[in-house]
């Protein structure tokens, strides 16, 4: 059993999904409080730049608006003045500024398109590596509840959710609140009573798209999870594992149903997002472009009453123009704000995905005052358990400990061992020394310290793990070395693959160092990346040695191989192995016998035997 299979046993009764997860998150953060404020912040780096944006938008909303304002001009005193034909001079001015303006707007617009794509993008950089750098904060056993597919989901899928929020909002609130605000402002100087007519259903349609946002919001949350899903099938079932194991069972077939069934999720709840504020916006677009035909009859219908009854309704054929031009442009800046509002709406439910595992607080942290571990003489590399007692977090209250007030001492340069049945503790215990778990009760000390009182990455500096799952990445294999100390030298690569055993298979190989291991190293045979593993962790030059399992999953002949590898690796270190063969652990200076979460024997080999008891026993079992 590797290092973390002990929490992996125990998370398998957490349901499909991240529920163990969300069940913490609503323990945590019941709510997102000031979420609006939270996003605002995520822009404060940029300052500067968003003074930038904010400006080109004013300007360039205001050349936007100037236009429409030309245009009554250009009927009234340059096509049609009073008492004679066209002006051509005051046309060719009032033409020329609206040119003008459109060409300096269009320029102002590549412009502040290049400023809001920057911030935007590096603004939405910032989240997704913040939310990284936070999951690798995260305890062991965050991971071992929660799937890695719904993990990547969060990081890549709801990140990139919000990309189109934060990468056009700021642009598109200003700039389009400034242009609806002049634009009414042009509207009302242009003629306060068509005014009247073009707002008259703000209100209903306002309250309206309130309605459809919180819709989309629900629909978003749902989709978010279903994309979840997806990636959690598509990350188990297409990892070299999962396809190794869905072709040995046949179940390709299988396979493909639950992620087709899934994408059909997918599918509707997209289709739903989709459909779901279109009747709204398509009553939207036919009240604002019915209302320059409302405007012509109003017009007629005040200037014929103005003429019945004797008094001037200030309604010229420019004004009617100007209007209807103003009202035409006002509707692409009001609908892209009400777009821009069911946006906010439905990303919110994103942001706030985001925000819960931005607010879960790791369980193991440093202390404020966490030091160094003491490198006195006789400290340095001692392992030390007081009474310790262990329970995984989601193990039922009635449920035994893992581990129950364990007590042993081993001091440094010895070489210890803990044996035992599966599920009998012993992992556990070899978890618990590197504080990839932190006791419930009693202490773990390293040389004089409590471990909780210690820098974790100064710990971790001082002890070595070797699971029974060696992880490599596909990478060269220097690359996969390099991984316990990046500046390493090529000589001392060589040094701790002569240690490990491996270098001269490592030398044989068409490309040495440089051979891509493939996935999780699966073009390597088990041994092979057993003892790579044993020269990476060499190459970091841990005081303690922790060897869980290292061996068990090998066959016999390279089971010799690699134990000789670690004979060499063991030499003037602390080591302790966590084994099941004892064949592995025979030359320990001390065996412990763990049972039942408790120490049951200790002793040597020998001495074990003579007891004829719970160890003799398991000798014999595998003799």
């Amino acid at each position: 059993m590797s290092m973390t299979g002990g929490a992996r046993g125990r998370g398998s009764r957490v349901s499909a999904g991240d529920t163990q997860l969300q069940r913490e998150i609503n323990a945590q953060a019941p709510d997102i409080p000031m979420l609006g404020r939270r996003i605002a912040e995520l822009f404060t780096p940029y300052r500067g730049q968003l003074v930038v944006i904010v400006s080109l938008v004013l300007v360039s909303a205001a050349l936007g608006i100037l236009p429409p304002l030309l245009t009554e001009r250009v009927f009234d005193d340059g096509l049609f003045p009073p008492g004679g034909g066209p002006n051509i001079p005051v046309l060719a001015w009032l033409v020329g500024g609206m040119i003008l303006a459109y060409v300096l707007s269009a320029g102002l617009g590549i412009a502040q398109t290049l400023f809001t794509a920057r911030v935007g993008n590096r603004v939405m950089g910032d989240l997704r590596v913040k939310l990284f750098a936070h999951l690798q904060s995260m305890e062991l056993g965050f991971f071992t509840r929660t799937k890695t597919g719904v993990i990547q989901s969060r990081l890549q899928n709801d990140v990139g959710g919000v990309a189109n929020v934060l990468t056009n909002t700021v642009s598109n609130v200003i700039g389009n609140t400034v242009t609806v605000m002049a634009a009414g402002v042009a509207m009302l100087l242009l003629s306060w009573q068509l005014t009247l007519i073009a707002v008259v259903l703000m209100p209903l349609i306002v309250w309206a798209q309130r309605r459809v946002g919180q819709v989309r919001a629900k629909i978003a949350g749902r989709t978010q999870e279903s994309l979840s899903e997806m990636t959690a099938i598509t990350q188990e079932s297409l990892s070299v594992s999962g396809v190794l194991l869905a072709k040995t069972f046949s179940r390709q077939h299988d396979e493909t149903e639950r992620y087709a069934s899934e994408n059909r999720t997918q599918i509707e709840l997209q289709v739903r997002q989709t459909m779901s504020g279109q009747v709204f916006f398509a009553l939207v677009s036919v009240f604002m472009s019915a209302i320059p035909a409302i405007v012509y009859l109003v017009s007629g219908w005040l200037i014929a009453r103005g003429q019945g009854e004797g008094f001037d309704p200030g309604i010229t054929a420019g004004t009617i123009v100007a209007f209807t031009t103003v009202q035409s442009r006002l509707l692409f800046p009001l609908m892209a704000l009400m777009r821009v509002a069911l946006d906010l709406q439905t990303s919110k439910a994103l942001f706030a995905r985001i925000f819960e595992y931005l607010d879960l607080k790791p369980a193991i942290t440093d202390p404020p005052d966490a030091r160094e571990p003491s490198s006195a003489p006789g400290a340095d590399g001692r392992i030390e358990f007081h009474e310790v007692s262990f329970r995984y977090p989601d193990t039922a209250p009635e449920d035994p400990p893992t581990i129950n007030e364990v007590s042993f001492v081993v001091e440094p340069g010895e070489f210890v061992a803990f044996v035992g049945a599966s599920g009998s503790g012993k992992t556990t215990i070899g978890s618990l020394i590197p504080r990839l778990y932190d006791a419930t009760s009693g202490s773990v000390r390293y040389g004089d310290d409590d471990v909780r009182e210690l820098r974790q990455t100064a710990l971790m500096d001082r002890i070595g793990v070797v699971t029974q799952e060696s992880y490599l990445f596909h990478a060269s294999i220097a690359a996969n070395l390099r991984y316990a100390k990046p500046e390493a030298s090529d000589a001392e690569l060589e040094a701790a693959a002569r240690l490990a055993n491996i270098h001269d298979t490592i030398a044989s190989f068409p490309d040495g160092y440089d051979t891509i291991v493939g996935e999780r190293g699966y073009r390597l045979s088990g041994g092979e990346k057993q003892r790579i593993a044993i020269a990476r962790v060499l190459l970091k030059n841990p005081r303690v040695l922790v060897l869980d399992e290292a061996t068990s999953a090998l066959d016999t002949v390279n089971e010799r191989i690699v134990q000789r590898a670690l004979d060499g690796a063991r030499s003037g270190r602390t080591t302790i192995a966590i084994a099941h063969r004892l064949s592995t652990v025979i030359e320990a200076d001390r065996i412990y016998v763990v049972g039942g979460g408790r120490i049951l024997e200790q002793g040597t080999h020998a001495e074990l035997l003579a007891r004829e008891g719970a160890y003799a026993e398991l000798y014999a079992q595998q003799r």
